[in-house]
């Protein structure tokens, strides 16, 4: 009897096909890897000559999405805040990918909690995210989205050779926007300040840039709430983030209507947004509101805070500087009423904007510790209180009986009340003048920022 563990020629037979099994597994490998590497060649050429053809980023995602899947994949760039810049893909995909929790209700994609790179296969792995970056700076995100499979680590590299041709692309785009914006907000600044000639002249101006200004206009004024010349931030930092900030607005408002002006200068953005003829004071802030809101977006992907001044309706390119200046004070005013993210239209001031020309905020806070004396501090928690009944009693006209009803208190209470104030502001009641004084007293004590 044979001893097969011992056969040298069972032994060779072995050998042989676990060999034969060994290269054939080698052999795929090979091919498979030499394939992917094809497809990446393939790849970057077809991508760099959509650059060096003057290509659009648009047409970068449409060239992603045919080395994906032309008929189950979209692709996207994103800014670094999440705003999408770029898109290509069939409206059936953009529309699923729309619907997943990578992007929130307005739209922006969440590049703050969407990981980069590959991902395990399973939850997730059907969309895929690569940051673009030039050098040190952060331009955005690629993103691959597809409805019928997970994305692979090949097709990670694939984005990654996209996201080095969008970086060339988007830095190419930034430059030449850089020269043609100087011009851009040289006029503006010009137009804003009543140096820009006659209005014929500044409407001729305006349309060989490609904006229209011959229509009734609001101006808008938006500024970041962080102080930057308190801020910690180095100076590269500032500019790129307030470039940023000028870009995302030009976005919001170029989706809208392109022809609207758009310009950031150092610390804020300015643009002339168009509006209906008789349109009242709350339509305008709809229209306004909205941008704001899709400028702000949910607040994340590094995105600052920033408040907001609205003028009145101009009809003629000689009445922007004094819009200018009126979107100025609500801006700077409106944050004063309403804290950081306060949106005003100059119209809502009232008698905030002229307590705002005063220069020295040390002035009002005396003025009104004057004024209201103890009331004007909270040291006891029932100032707050007497200051808002004093405030209702001015506002009513010292209407008693619409007071408590306001209130909610029982006349008699009310009339307490009035009496306690009196002891400690004086006979305010019977006295107008002091009325007057304390009804500014308590404006100022709703300032903030003095």
């Amino acid at each position: 009897m044979v001893n097969v563990a011992n056969d040298p020629a069972s032994i060779d037979g072995e050998l042989t096909a676990d060999s034969a099994t060994v290269l054939a597994s080698v052999r795929d490998q090979l091919e498979r890897q030499t394939a992917a590497l094809r497809r990446l060649e393939d790849a970057d050429r077809a991508l760099v000559q959509i650059v060096l053809a003057g290509g659009t980023l648009d047409e970068l995602c449409e060239r992603v999405v045919t080395f994906l899947d032309p008929t189950d994949a979209a692709a996207m760039v994103t800014t670094t805040d999440g705003r999408v810049i770029a898109r290509a893909g069939s409206d059936q995909e953009l529309a699923r990918a729309a619907t997943l929790p990578c992007f929130d209700r307005s739209g922006r994609f969440l590049v703050e909690a969407e990981p980069m790179g590959p991902r395990q296969p399973g939850t997730d792995a059907d969309r895929a995210a690569v940051r673009i970056i030039a050098g040190q700076l952060d331009h955005g995100v690629i993103v691959a989205f597809s409805s019928r499979r997970d994305l692979t680590e090949d097709d990670v590299r694939l984005l990654e050779r996209a996201a080095t041709v969008a970086a060339l692309a988007i830095t190419k785009d930034q430059a030449v926007a850089a020269v043609e914006s100087k011009y851009r907000a040289e006029f503006l600044r010009d137009a804003l300040s009543g140096r820009a000639g006659t209005p014929l002249d500044a409407i001729a101006h305006a349309s060989s840039l490609g904006w229209d200004i011959d229509r009734p206009l609001v101006v808008v004024v938006a500024e970041t709430d962080e102080d930057d010349d308190q801020t910690e931030r180095d100076r590269d930092e500032i500019r790129f983030l307030q470039q940023r900030f000028a870009r995302a607005w030009t976005h919001a408002v170029g989706v809208r209507d392109p022809s609207t002006p758009v310009v950031g200068f150092s610390r804020e953005v300015v643009a002339l947004v168009a509006v209906p003829e008789e349109a009242d004071t709350e339509r305008v802030m709809r229209g306004v509101g909205d941008l704001v809101r899709v400028v702000r977006g949910d607040g994340g992907g590094g995105r600052r805070s920033f408040s907001t001044g609205v003028s009145r309706t101009v009809t003629s390119p000689a009445q922007l500087p004094q819009a200018y200046d009126e979107a100025l004070s609500a801006v700077t005013v409106g944050r004063q009423m309403q804290g950081d993210g306060a949106v005003a239209h100059v119209d809502g001031l009232g008698i905030y904007r002229l307590l705002a020309l005063i220069p020295d905020g040390a002035d009002l806070r005396r003025f009104v510790h004057e004024s209201l004396r103890e009331l004007a501090t909270d040291d006891q928690p029932e100032y707050a209180d007497l200051r808002r009944t004093l405030s209702i009693l001015i506002d009513t006209n010292m209407n008693v009986a619409e007071t408590a009803r306001l209130l909610f208190f029982h006349y008699n209470t009310l009339r307490y009340r009035i009496g306690k104030l009196e002891k400690m502001l004086g006979p305010f009641t019977s006295d107008p003048e002091l009325r007057l004084t304390l009804a500014l007293a308590l404006k100022v004590h709703q300032m903030r920022g003095l």
